[in-house]
Formats: structure tokens, sequence, C-alpha cells
């Protein structure tokens, strides 16, 4: 029986899955917490990925592994492996006036052609830049500048600061394509821009194509690794046709697509996936916070606010929820408070108010699904993962909200799936989706023609707002 090993190395966690690769199955698992904060020594994650690996009683049986995460983050590393500073992660928003600097030096359209994405606080490429400005000192140091994937490949493949070959640096086309300085149609880096970023040259990781691989220092093989939204792809399934929708703490909303996109006003990032193909990705700040905020305003566990908003007629009896708890990201409206209207002595019921909720949720996500089609990327089937897709009447009501068949694969660890996948095609084996991990085939009901207009309205709202943020900007 060969094993292989999938990693999913995100904000929080570390999560290790060995899985055998000939049937998908999960044969033993182990986690390790990763330090809270936006700016975080790496060496953290390289402790917190050995102690996952011993949790999971060690790799000495495992014949591949690959290790998907969190993207955008910067490991800046200097000529004997160092780091350099702290890893400035993807929500560490210092670079917000680094990122406009680079968007008025050369302007959102051409950056959007070059990269496929309009910088952001949270990319790659604003970091770097931020770091030129910052800590001029530091950047003087950088000689190599890697993802957190990236680095920690490296340091698993028995590189580091007693080994320090720059050289042997290797990423995939997902997380190169959020650096902001990748061009996912041409597959190669944008020197100019990233000199342009960091004031002088350095060592970007070598990008390995889907099939790709390299060994460790056992001779193990060692699949290319991915973003944890291209690792949550290939572990879920989806493929041409399909977007999945993300419900944790944020949103994000990311389709398959056969051919690279670009979106002159940032809403939609033009990302690569792990497959061969493309990843348009949206990201919203409000999604299953949402919920948290309307079951404590209500009193109700999260199952007593699936059951009030699904005793509510659809629309909610025109109660309207703009849920900007927070801010938002898509639009890009940070100063942005919710609001909530439609408020008669008749719509304004328990159940009202769960069920505007749900649907003001689904609304923003919807917005951003509508963004990816509006860019010619055909939509026929939305997967819905996180845990807000637990959420019976998130289940429910999705479909017509999104405007589209909607199935709700089994809650699993889908980054490290999709790791563990890579490594076994490393070995050329694919694993089937086995029943536990393959989505189901449980397709929520469809709603009524008054509610699709209902749908129809929030998402020409949500339009209008993104409309104006991208002229204010």
């Amino acid at each position: 029986m060969a094993l292989v090993m999938g990693v999913d190395s995100s904000t929080q966690s570390c999560k290790v899955l060995i899985v055998d690769a000939a049937t998908g199955d999960v044969v033993r698992e182990g986690r390790a917490p990763h330090p809270d904060g936006t700016s975080v020594d790496p060496e953290a994650w390289w402790t917190a990925l050995q102690a996952a690996i011993a949790d999971a009683d060690g790799i000495a049986d495992v014949d591949a592994w690959s290790i998907g995460g969190q993207q955008h983050g910067m490991v800046a590393l200097d000529a004997e492996g160092r780091v350099v500073r702290d890893a400035l992660l993807w929500n560490d928003t210092r670079s917000a006036g680094a990122a406009s600097a680079l968007i008025e030096e050369y302007g959102a359209d051409e950056l959007a052609r070059r990269t496929g994405l309009v910088p952001v606080a949270s990319f790659t490429i604003s970091k770097v830049r931020w770091l030129r400005d910052a800590e001029p000192e530091a950047a003087a140091r950088v000689a190599a500048v890697a993802l957190p994937h990236d680095w920690l490949t490296w340091r698993l493949r028995g590189f580091g600061p007693d080994r320090p070959d720059l050289a042997e640096l290797v990423t995939d086309r997902s997380d190169a394509s959020g650096t902001g300085y990748w061009n996912p149609a041409t597959g190669d880096y944008d020197r100019d821009l990233f000199i342009a970023a960091l004031g002088h040259d350095a060592v970007l990781p070598r990008v390995l194509g889907p099939d790709d691989a390299v060994t460790d220092a056992d001779g193990r093989r060692v699949g290319p690794g991915a973003g944890d939204n291209a690792g949550a792809a290939l572990g879920v399934g989806a493929g041409l046709g399909d977007v999945v929708v993300s419900i944790g703490t944020s949103g994000t909303v990311f389709a398959v697509s056969a051919t690279p996109t670009l979106d002159v006003t940032g809403t939609v990032a033009g990302f690569a996936d792990a497959d061969g193909h493309f990843l348009p990705l949206v990201a919203t700040l409000n999604a299953a916070r949402v919920l948290d905020a309307i079951a404590r305003l209500l009193d109700v566990d999260h199952a007593g606010l699936s059951a009030l908003a699904l005793a509510a007629e659809p629309g909610a009896g025109a109660l309207r929820l703009l849920p900007y708890f927070e801010g938002e990201r898509t639009p890009n409206l940070p100063d942005a408070t919710a609001e909530l209207t439609g408020m008669t002595l008749a719509s304004t019921t328990r159940e009202n108010l769960a069920r505007a909720a749900v649907e003001g949720m689904l609304g923003g996500l919807a917005a951003g699904l509508d963004a990816i089609r509006a860019l010619g990327v055909p939509i026929e089937r939305a997967l819905l993962i996180g845990g807000g897709a637990q959420s019976e009447a998130v289940r429910r009501i999705a479909p017509a909200v999104l405007g589209v068949p909607v199935e709700v694969p089994a809650p699993r660890e889908y980054v490290a799936l999709g790791a563990a996948r890579q490594a076994a095609r490393s070995l050329r084996l694919t694993p089937p989706h086995d029943a536990e991990c393959a989505p189901s085939r449980r397709e929520g009901p469809l709603y009524t023609a008054a509610n699709r207009r209902g749908r129809r309205e929030q998402a020409r709202s949500a339009k209008r707002r993104i409309g104006r943020a991208t002229d204010a900007a």
C-alpha cells in the first residue's frame, strides 16, 4: 500500500493527513496550532509541521508528500537561507499604502494585464514594496522571497540555514499567481515588477507544473503544493463549470476556468489553480460571522437560527440585511456598516430577521459569483464548504440566491486532501474521490420566481455598490 502525506499549513494551524494513494482513504492524521498575529516567525510553522507529523505517527512509511498553505505571505530570506524578518501574512494590512503606490505608478489596467491582479494589501508584491519602503536595511539583505508553502516545502526537503541552496526553492502555479509578480497567462515571473517592489532582483521559487515533482533528502517524491483555495478546489473535486463557495469567518467564491481572467477593477483576482486551469476568486469579509451576530441578537444557537430562517417566507417579508458588519472587501468599502431596511410592524419578526441574515450573507457571495460569471466563466454548479455550509437554512436557501444548483460535500480537510492528491499524482497515481471525500449529490431545492426576483434585486444592489467603490478608487 502506497501512502502519501497532504499538509494544510493554514493561518490558524497545521493539519497533516496520511492517505492511501490507491483508494484516497485517510489512514491517520495530526495537527498542531499556529501562533496568533498577522506577522509570524516562519520557524513557528516549521515547529508546528514537525509536531503535526509526529501527531500523525510520522512519515517513515510515506512514499510522497505535498504541502498546501495560506497564500500571499512574504517569507524573505538572506543569502545564507535565514529569515530576514517575521513573515507578513495575507491579513496584515500595513502594506495597503504600498499597494496604492504600485497602482499609482503602473495603473490598475496595466497591473491586471501583466499579472491578473490589481494589488491590495494582502498580495505579496505589496508586502515586498512595504519592506523596501519601511525597512530598507532589511530589504537590502533579501536574497530570495518565498511563500509559506514554498518555504515549508524547502525545509522539509532538507534545506535551510544549514543547507542554504536557494535555487532549490519551488512553488506552484496557484501560489505564484497570488504574488502580483507572476503572469498566469504566460507562466512567467514579471521581473520588472518584482524589482520595482523590492528595489533589486532576488531568487524566486521555480514554478512547478501540476504533474511535476522534486525529491526530498530521503528520495521521496514531493508534489508542487498549492495555495489554500486551489488546494481546496483540488481536494473537493471541483472541475470546469464548478464554483466553490466557502463560508468561513470570511467568504470566498472561486470557479474553475479553462482560460485566464482579467478584471481591471480588482474585484476578481485572476489566480491559477493546481490542476492546469485557472481560478478566478472573489473574497468577502462578511460570511459566517453574519450568522453569529444575528444568532447572538436572537439569543439562539445556529440550529435555532436555521429553524427560524426556514419558518419565514422567501424574501423575509421585504426585510433586507446588508451585512457589512466590519466593512467589506468586495465591494471595497472598508468603513461600511451593516444596514437593516424594509422594517414594518409586519416584517419585523424573529423569523424574518433570521431569514434576512441568511439571504443577505448569501447575497454578498452571489454578487461575487456574478462578478466571476460576468468575465465569461461558465458556472453550472456550486459546491458549498466551510462552517457556514453546515446550516440547513443556508443549504436550502443557497440555490435560489446563488442561482445555480448547490451540492454540499461532507466536512473534510480539503486543502490537505488536495495536497495528498498531488503527492499521489507524483507517484503517477491519482486516488479517486471515495465516498467520504467526494462531493455529495445532495442538491438544495429551487425556490420560487418571486424569490429569484428578490435575489436579482440583491445582486443589482451589490453591483451598484461595487461600481461606486470602483469609481471612488
